[in-house]
């Protein structure tokens, strides 16, 4: 499997919105949905067609998967140690170790003025290299099965 970096930026951002992205093996085709799972209560009717593909054609397609809560709590740590005001790392580092890290991160980033910026890049370069790392996966997967 070998995509364009436009498309893993694609795909970095759909997986980072919630969504699900499927790979074609044969078309390299990207099928991208909403993970439902994710998005309880979430209408299915307009994926219909998309959902039905995937379920009669799965063995076709690998799922590149997002990033679990434990990665994502990882990439925060890192921007946390790479921001370079001491009190805003210090107020990073302590919201990552309270309960809701992720809503206490989050509103310290949102009001940190140039550092939001700066972590919508940061998150964006570490979801390019999630997928770049789970497509070397699947070609690492494909070649030994190929063997």
């Amino acid at each position: 499997m070998a995509l364009s970096k436009e498309k893993i930026k694609e795909i970095a951002e759909d997986l980072d919105c919630g969504m699900k992205c499927y790979y074609h093996k044969k078309t390299e085709k990207i099928i991208t949905i909403i993970d439902f799972d994710s998005h309880l209560g979430a209408d299915e009717e307009p994926w219909e067609d998309v959902i039905n593909e995937l379920d009669e054609h799965s063995a076709d397609y690998f799922e590149i998967e997002r990033m679990d809560t434990r990665e994502n709590l990882r990439v925060m740590e890192s921007f946390a140690y790479f921001v370079n005001d001491s009190a805003l790392k210090d107020k990073l580092i302590d919201a990552l170790n309270r309960p809701k890290p992720f809503a206490s991160f989050k509103w310290i980033v949102d009001n940190s003025g140039e550092y939001r910026q700066k972590w919508f890049d940061f998150k964006n370069q570490k979801y390019i290299e999630w997928v770049e790392a789970r497509i070397n996966d699947i070609n690492s997967t494909e070649e030994f099965d190929n063997e």
